[in-house]
């Protein structure tokens, strides 16, 4: 007596025509990885969701000191901690949906390895964790506006338009580094000096004004000039001006980083179940 046997495989790539519309299939599992990582990341701090308050005062606290009161740098006359804190919203939320993006592969290498889902589910969870962060620091940037007195203009109704392109750029550089983290594990290594680097280069202690018109642009060419400074331009107001054409090539790339991101992301995607 005989039976067929048949085996089903399933892995990422095999149901292409409805990656996407699997995406929302699979929303639940989306949430869960969310809650789950927000929830671990609170419970075991000892103080907990302060910490998401903490860390980025005193890294405002650093930037005012050095950038202010000794480098003696100009604040375009807002308040300098409104100056240095409405930059590190942004770049804090960068950095940190790049790094746990960049690692959030590796860290559920169990359930990648043991069954279908849409792979892009589990950074894209890492970088909504992130901007929990960023939506709890702004309540620093509310209490600093409250205690300066300062008030900002007409331009805060385009904040959401940047906090948008700030999204784009951490979720773009996050799969992209993600997807590489996979397959070359050296890579986890890489992402504490990009991230230290990439303080220092961008224009977060102090004001892009400062670069010289001639190197403007090409200062522009690191993505978190335009994201930054767009910040600026809408919580500080009239005390800021906004460089166009840095600001137009900073979008322009973060676009790039977005699109490829997906693109690099997809095609490596059907390998990440052998190689985790």
């Amino acid at each position: 007596m005989s039976a067929n046997h048949s085996i089903l495989i399933i892995e990422a790539g095999r149901t292409e025509r409805h990656y996407w519309h699997d995406l929302w299939r699979y929303r639940e599992l989306f949430y869960f990885l969310a809650w789950r990582d927000i929830l671990v990341r609170y419970k075991q701090t000892v103080i907990g969701l302060a910490w998401a308050l903490i860390r980025p005062f005193l890294t405002m606290l650093v930037f005012v000191f050095v950038f202010s009161k000794l480098a003696k740098l100009t604040s375009e006359g807002a308040p300098y901690p409104i100056l240095v804190f409405a930059a590190l919203l942004p770049w804090q939320f960068f950095a940190n949906a790049f790094t746990e993006a960049g690692n959030s592969l590796i860290s559920n290498a169990n359930m990648i390895s043991k069954v279908y889902f849409p792979r892009l589910v589990v950074p894209a969870s890492a970088v909504i964790v992130s901007f929990v962060d960023f939506l709890i620091s702004g309540v620093i940037l509310v209490g600093l506006m409250i205690w300066y007195g300062f008030s900002p203009d007409w331009r805060i109704l385009t904040l959401p338009i940047f906090i948008l392109i700030a999204f784009a750029a951490a979720m773009g550089a996050g799969l992209w580094m993600a997807a590489l983290n996979v397959k070359y594990r050296d890579f986890r290594y890489i992402i504490p000096f990009v991230m230290q680097f990439g303080l220092y280069v961008s224009p977060v202690g102090f004001s892009s004004s400062v670069v010289p018109e001639n190197w403007r642009l090409l200062y522009s060419i690191n993505p978190m000039v335009g994201v930054i400074d767009g910040f600026r331009w809408a919580i500080l107001g009239g005390n800021t001006q906004l460089y166009w054409p840095g600001f137009l090539l900073s979008l322009f790339l973060v676009m790039v980083i977005l699109v490829t991101g997906i693109i690099y992301f997809r095609k490596t995607e059907k390998t990440f179940a052998d190689v985790i």
